[in-house]
């Protein structure tokens, strides 16, 4: 439990010479997350946090909204055998119980799913699946975020990055107020993982819908990551890399401000552009000298 890195002895060449040394790799095992009992997914993780990745991820599958509809998360007891015989709990289990009257969503093998570090929604029946119903539509509210603090965002996110400071390995996804100051974040082999650990926090904690956030994640943002901002009430959505098709599909339906390519000032606003307070600068004609 809490295993974020682990050690391993390679070969290093530099400038032609070769040494042996330690490196310090990012943990990745599996989580299965049980919904009362019965096996609802698989995720491949960084361990630690993990209840609020199980909760979070209810989260984005519409499941859970509110603290009160939870009632526990616990490790089951999977073991792990060890090398003198004995065997330990593997902490790679864990089984959400909802509160009484919490309506436990039908659990099949198409409705089953298996996630991996890169692609949260492998194993989907369909797009249409994930398409679920926000418990709070984004509406045009009245966030707005200056250009100018979306750029310093990146650079405040890889501050905090503890863990990637030492493997190089790791997604993060950061929770940010209007102004730019970090609220939290979340480390995790999977973008959509670090994401969810963000969410379960906020849930446990209260704080949904985080309707006063800015959500940054490292790398491209996906429609998965799209949908679980929505599910999460969370009004702006930024990346430091490129958006896919149908996450700007799904903000321009929803009403999420989707930024891509937060690089330095650049940025791309694909959806939503009202929360961004833009200065719109025409381009001079041919001709012109101003």
């Amino acid at each position: 439990m809490g295993r974020v890195t682990e050690r391993r002895r390679v070969v290093r060449l530099r400038d032609g010479a070769v040494s042996e040394r330690a490196d310090t790799l990012v943990a990745e095992e599996p989580l299965e997350i049980r919904l009362d009992g019965r096996p609802l997914a698989i995720t491949m993780r960084t361990p630690g946090d993990d209840f609020a990745l199980a909760a979070g991820f209810l989260v984005s599958e519409g499941v859970l909204a509110r603290p009160e509809e939870l009632a526990t998360i616990v490790y089951c007891a999977g073991a792990t055998e060890q090398a003198d015989g004995t065997t330990r709990n593997s902490y790679n289990v864990v089984d959400v119980r909802l509160a009484p009257g919490v309506p436990v969503p039908d659990i099949t093998l198409e409705r089953n799913v298996y996630t991996t570090s890169s692609c949260g929604l492998c194993g989907k029946a369909s797009l249409d699946a994930v398409r679920t119903t926000a418990r709070w539509p984004l509406g045009d509210g009245a966030l707005r975020v200056e250009p100018g603090v979306l750029a310093g965002l990146p650079d405040r996110l890889r501050a905090a990055q503890r863990v990637f400071d030492r493997t190089g390995g790791l997604h993060a996804a950061g929770l940010f107020s209007p102004t730019g100051e970090l609220l939290d974040l979340c480390e995790d082999v999977g973008r959509h993982n670090a994401v969810d650990k963000l969410v379960g926090r906020a849930l446990t904690q209260g704080r949904l819908p985080l309707s006063g956030t800015v959500l940054l994640v490292s790398g491209r943002a996906s429609f998965e990551l799209a949908q679980k901002a929505v599910m999460a009430g969370v009004p702006v959505l930024a990346a430091v890399s490129a958006p896919s098709s149908l996450a700007v599909d799904l903000a321009a339906e929803t009403g999420l401000t989707l930024v891509g390519f937060l690089r330095g000032t650049s940025m791309n606003v694909y959806a939503g552009g009202h929360r961004v307070a833009l200065e719109r600068t025409e381009p001079v004609p041919h001709g012109d000298s101003g």
